[in-house]
C-alpha cells in the first residue's frame, strides 16, 4: 500500500495497482472500492469464483473501517458482481451473469438519456449517427 497526497493505492502481488483511494474526493470511500473492483471484475484482472480478501483483510490493507468494505461487497453483490459463500467467503461471480446484469444497467441508463436529448430537441438522426459512429469505431478496435 502506497500513499502520497491523499491517494491510497492497494498494490497486488506482482506491483499491479488494484484500488485506487482518494481521500481528497467528494465520492464516498465505499464508492471508490466498489467501483475498483467493479472494474478489476469488468476488465477480467480478477477472473470469476476468485476468492476475494475478507472485509477485515481488506479493511486493514486500506486501513479503513471494515463497515466501509462491507457497505461495498453488499452493493456489489446485490449488483451481481460478486457472491458470499457462508464459511468460505466472498468470490468474484461468473463473468457472463457480470455482463447481462450490467448491460441491463446500462440500457436503462441509455434510455432515460436518449429520453432526456430527444425532449431537449436533439433530433433522432443525430442520436443514430453517434451510436453507428461509436460502434464503427469499436469495430475497428
Amino acid at each position: 500500500m502506497a500513499v502520497s497526497r491523499g491517494i491510497v493505492q492497494l498494490v497486488q502481488m506482482g506491483g499491479y495497482a488494484l484500488i485506487q483511494l482518494n481521500y481528497r474526493d467528494s465520492k464516498p470511500i465505499y464508492e471508490q472500492i466498489k467501483e475498483g473492483l467493479r472494474k478489476l471484475v469488468i476488465s477480467g484482472a480478477l477472473s470469476a469464483n476468485e476468492k476475494l480478501p475478507s472485509v477485515r483483510e481488506l479493511a486493514s490493507l486500506l486501513a479503513i473501517n471494515p463497515n466501509t468494505i462491507l457497505k461495498a461487497y453488499r452493493e456489489l453483490e446485490s449488483d451481481g458482481y460478486i457472491y458470499t459463500v457462508a464459511g468460505k467467503g466472498t468470490f468474484v461471480a461468473e463473468r457472463e451473469e457480470i455482463f447481462d446484469n450490467r448491460q441491463n444497467e446500462l440500457l436503462e441508463e441509455f434510455d432515460e438519456i436518449v429520453s432526456e436529448l430527444l425532449f431537449l430537441s436533439v433530433k433522432k438522426d443525430n442520436l443514430i449517427g453517434r451510436v453507428d459512429s461509436l460502434a464503427e469505431g469499436s469495430a475497428k478496435q
